[in-house]
């Protein structure tokens, strides 16, 4: 195999997931490399930074559930494959991740996934679809979580498991790095004077991510504080789940308390600007990004006891109080949240800011870009014997 092989990712779309800013971040390291980084997708909002970082694109329909679908495009990979000289291939979905599974095996080459979801699975049929993601030559889990996970629903797959926590980029997310002017255009476009009491939640919207919960918190502290609450993201097509909160935040009166923007372009300024930030999901986050994004700004962040976050986030009872990183509740817990707030918000600049430093040094040292992608290239090194 050539000391300079071209490495193919697979993924549905490029826009603002995990998975993608993680296909994005390993391209990178591909180029740096001196490697050959393809990426193929239905594209999205991400795709220039792609491009700009080098790696070349292939638009295919991975976005698509539909088996016919997914059998042509396993032809489409299976061409760019021999056309390309692809070494290996790195799927971060299931719907494509069986398409490069097939051309994977047609073409001989080396086949790697990641696991970035929990992936429900409520019957047979489900589970055998999820379980193309555990069939690879390596199965990457972006936690201990979640490779607990794997081993659970695929025993076959236990002994080709590698845990590569999700990088994140300490620069990008460094509180100094973060001119005025970012923090000024945030400020505008979500109303903000700069004397409130800021919480932030940054995820798509949707009903496990929690934005119910905080609304519902919010409603217990109304009056307090002076706070303005952004729970910023995408619906991503689900207007009735937006509708939903736009009544609750009514039905509470707090019109003037929370905003709900859309997509941020700028979360390291986002989390920037916050007083608290808060992770509320009800389901297990597979890894929980924004959680370790906070703690790289010194920003206190509360999350729920669910998934990885056993990783990410350092709390009492779990460890002594002087080894903290920030703070967990139950999930769905309205009032366990409000009360936390309230935690958070009495404690002094000092008390916060010794918070924020141990947070953002556990990140650095077991949470970074650096360590994500030298392990991952490692992974691609001893499949292609190089």
């Amino acid at each position: 195999m050539t000391q300079h092989p071209t490495i193919l990712q697979v993924i549905p779309g490029l826009h603002t997931g995990g998975a993608e800013r993680t296909a994005l971040d390993i391209g990178e390291a591909i180029v740096n490399k001196g490697w050959r980084s393809l990426v193929a997708s239905a594209g999205g909002r991400l795709l220039p930074d792609l491009l700009e970082q080098k790696s070349e694109h292939f638009s295919l329909p991975l976005d698509s559930k539909n088996p016919i679908t997914i059998w042509r495009n396993a032809g489409r990979l299976d061409k760019i494959i021999r056309d390309q000289n692809v070494g290996l291939i790195h799927a971060r979905s299931r719907a494509p991740a069986w398409s490069a599974l097939i051309a994977a095996r047609r073409t001989g080459i080396p086949f790697v996934t990641t696991y970035h979801g929990a992936y429900n699975e409520n019957g047979k049929l489900k589970a055998l679809y999820n379980s193309v993601m555990a069939r690879a030559d390596v199965v990457i889990a972006n936690s201990q979580w979640t490779a607990e996970l794997i081993r659970q629903r695929n025993q076959f797959a236990s002994d080709r498991i590698a845990v590569i926590h999700r990088g994140t980029d300490f620069k990008a997310f460094d509180k100094s790095h973060i001119d005025e002017q970012r923090l000024d255009a945030l400020k505008s476009d979500w109303g903000l004077s700069g004397d409130e009491v800021t919480i932030v939640q940054l995820a798509r919207l949707t009903g496990w991510k929690g934005q119910s919960t905080v609304i519902d918190a919010a409603g217990k502290l109304n009056g307090k504080h002076n706070l303005r609450i952004i729970l910023a993201g995408d619906a991503q097509g689900r207007e009735s789940y937006l509708e939903g909160l736009k009544a609750k935040i009514t039905q509470f009166g707090l019109e003037n308390t929370i905003r709900l923007p859309g997509h941020c372009d700028d979360p390291a300024a986002a989390m920037a600007l916050a007083d608290v930030v808060v992770v509320a999901s009800n389901e297990a986050e597979a890894f929980g990004r924004a959680a370790v994004e906070a703690g790289a700004l010194e920003k206190p962040v509360i999350v729920t006891r669910i998934g990885a976050v056993v990783e990410t986030v350092l709390a009492e009872p779990d460890v002594e109080p002087a080894q903290t990183t920030g703070w967990k509740v139950s999930i769905n817990d309205p009032a366990a949240l409000a009360n936390t707030l309230e935690t958070v918000l009495a404690l002094t600049t000092a008390e916060r800011e010794a918070v924020g430093k141990r947070a953002r040094a556990y990140g650095q040292e077991n949470f970074s870009i650096e360590q994500m992608c030298s392990k991952t290239l490692d992974v691609y090194k001893s499949l292609l014997k190089i």
